[in-house]
């Protein structure tokens, strides 16, 4: 019997070892695994998606990280022509979208809206030797360089006589402004402003246009995925994150 005792609680023992060392192999085995958030982008407008150094930066980015963070998920970035975004959201390509995206109701057709974190207007940037434009009524017949898919060029295909050129991002419009190719292009505030200050020779007209919002999209019907976002995001506005991000690009 004593020698029975012993043999038992040497099996126990071993038990509770091997049991002690799977647990510790399963939580390990679920850090190196935790979920991934696929976003989509199109960085190529800055300051909220861009590329530099070879990494993903801007403000969408940085937010994405947060929210990511915030969800115990590891952040994915997938980058693509704007006016795929959509498409790959509601594919399922992409969890989710950030990039500098205006609620339209178009896009919400397709796919559904988080809360919106940043308030935008349209600009006009022309030549800063051009003094035949200074409204958008004066863009009448005139040739316009625009993104494609962006608010900018459904309000261009709305002026009466433009030719609207279509770009795959806002820099190569302002290249064909400069080389005197277009007269104008028109595009959301912010990287207007960035534009700008990276060109002297151009110069903004503001106050042309009604504000719109930015938000995030997911799939249509993906309410889980949105509650989560709109939670985190809404966390990082009240922590004071967001304004921590949106000032770092605005010097």
């Amino acid at each position: 019997m004593k020698y029975g005792g012993l043999k038992m609680k040497k099996i126990l023992k071993n038990i509770a070892v091997l049991f002690l060392i799977t647990t510790i192999v399963l939580a390990v085995a679920g850090c190196s695994n935790k979920g991934t958030l696929k976003m989509g982008t199109n960085a190529e407008f800055p300051p909220f998606e861009f590329v530099e150094g070879g990494k993903f930066a801007g403000i969408d980015v940085e937010l994405a990280e947060e929210i990511a963070k915030e969800l115990g998920m590891k952040l994915k970035i997938e980058n693509m022509a704007f006016e795929s975004l959509i498409d790959a959201v509601s594919s399922g390509k992409v969890d989710f979208v950030a990039a500098g995206m205006t609620i339209r109701p178009d896009r919400e057709e397709n796919a559904d809206f988080t809360m919106t974190y940043y308030n935008a207007i349209q600009t006009i940037i022309i030549k800063e030797d051009n003094s035949n434009i200074e409204t958008k009524d004066d863009l009448e017949g005139k040739r316009i360089g625009v993104q494609t898919g962006t608010t900018g060029q459904y309000l261009a295909e709305e002026i009466k006589d433009a030719e609207v050129g279509k770009y795959n991002n806002g820099l190569e419009a302002v290249m064909d402004l400069k080389n005197g190719k277009i007269d104008a292009v028109i595009i959301d505030n912010f990287p207007a402003k960035t534009y700008a200050d990276k060109n002297p020779e151009l110069k903004l007209i503001e106050g042309q246009f009604e504000e719109e919002q930015y938000a995030m999209a997911v799939k249509k019907g993906n309410t889980e995925l949105l509650e989560k976002i709109n939670n985190a995001l809404q966390k990082l506005i009240d922590n004071g994150t967001y304004q921590k991000i949106v000032d770092k690009y605005s010097k």
